[in-house]
């Protein structure tokens, strides 16, 4: 009588499982924390491969089906005597179960004119003061993604070094973080009476602090803007038409990772046999405030990294207490989102005649 109990509770209970409701909660997290993951091992990894002009190869996750299945088999079996003699009644049961899960993952290598346009041309102008309007800090965004305002050079990359920041530059970053952060700058769009439209760059001088009004003054004053004027047109470009626009030149995605990649550390070997291209070690301790992202190497595994990837027998990664080199590459990994991902070859199909 037990035995038959026990029999029919497996099979009501194995009967009603079902997978499909229950894995979502916990494959839904744990496929974004995977996917995630790889996506910034992948970027540090094509930063670290910049430095030794080794060419990336971009791969996204297209697509992913996971299959679940659960096989359960119960057999029961017994024999009655027809006297005590020869052993009695006997009775005997087993169960077995069988869990496979066996996800299908497709991976999308990212090719196509519109994928390598997106990474290649400059971002545009209004794009990253939209970024400082959302709240990332003013001069942080300005240090990764310009390379001059109104003729006001950043740092950059030549052929043979990397030339420092112009210092002008670098102030007008500071102020422009200051004026962020009082609330007096700001973007607004309006017609410019030709059909299109204009992003300007306003400063509030009404109701604001001697302070703010005198980093105002003082930035105007640094990219020869009119004294007077509120608005200003955000153009692209290297210099400004006139007083009243703001000229940025900015920087594309590509540029920006190889701007990360002279900041790579690398041994002083590949540096001296020519392995590698010219990068921040060239540059004097006093620029190390200004350094853009700071991606450490070694020959042992890391026990404080954010992101780490081996490469070259070495292991290269982002300190997880750097908090400005962890902005900066989530800023970076953030733009990767908007880029064009290319464009999808239609799938071949299949006509099949039904009766």
């Amino acid at each position: 009588m037990v035995s038959c109990a026990l029999i029919l509770a497996l099979t009501t209970t194995l009967g009603c499982t079902r997978l499909g409701p229950q894995s979502v909660t916990r494959d839904r997290s744990e496929y974004a924390s995977s996917i995630a993951e790889s996506w910034k091992r992948q970027t540090l990894l094509h930063i670290v491969k910049l430095r030794y002009l080794d060419p990336p190869i971009f791969v996204d996750v297209g697509q992913i089906v996971a299959g679940y299945s659960l096989q359960t088999d119960i057999t029961a079996t017994g024999s009655l005597s027809a006297t005590d003699n020869f052993g009695g009644n006997m009775a005997t049961f087993g169960t077995a179960g069988h869990y496979t899960d066996r996800p299908t993952i497709t991976y999308t290598p990212l090719t196509g004119n519109r994928f390598v346009r997106s990474l290649m041309m400059p971002l545009p102008p209004e794009s990253v003061f939209y970024t400082i309007q959302s709240g990332w800090p003013a001069d942080a965004v300005l240090l990764a993604t310009v390379a001059s305002i109104n003729g006001l050079k950043n740092q950059e990359i030549g052929s043979g070094s990397v030339t420092p920041p112009d210092p002008r530059f670098l102030r007008v970053l500071k102020l422009m973080r200051q004026l962020q952060l009082s609330g007096t700058v700001g973007l607004r769009v309006q017609p410019n009476g030709e059909g299109q439209q204009d992003t300007l760059l306003t400063f509030r001088t009404t109701q604001v602090t001697p302070e703010t009004l005198e980093q105002s003054r003082e930035l105007r004053k640094l990219l020869n803007l009119d004294p007077d004027a509120e608005g200003f047109t955000l153009a692209f470009g290297g210099t400004a038409r006139n007083d009243k626009e703001v000229s940025v030149l900015t920087r594309s995605i590509l540029h920006l990772m190889q701007t990360m990649a002279s900041q790579v550390d690398v041994p002083p070997d590949h540096v001296k046999e020519g392995r590698v291209t010219p990068g921040w070690e060239s540059m004097p301790p006093e620029e190390e405030p200004n350094r853009l992202v700071h991606v450490y190497s070694g020959t042992q595994s890391p026990d404080n990294a954010c992101v780490m990837v081996h490469y070259r027998d070495r292991w290269f990664w982002i300190d997880d207490r750097d908090l400005r080199t962890k902005r900066t590459f989530a800023f970076m990994m953030l733009l990767f989102t908007l880029a064009d991902p290319g464009e999808k070859e239609n799938p071949p199909v299949v006509t099949i005649p039904a009766q």
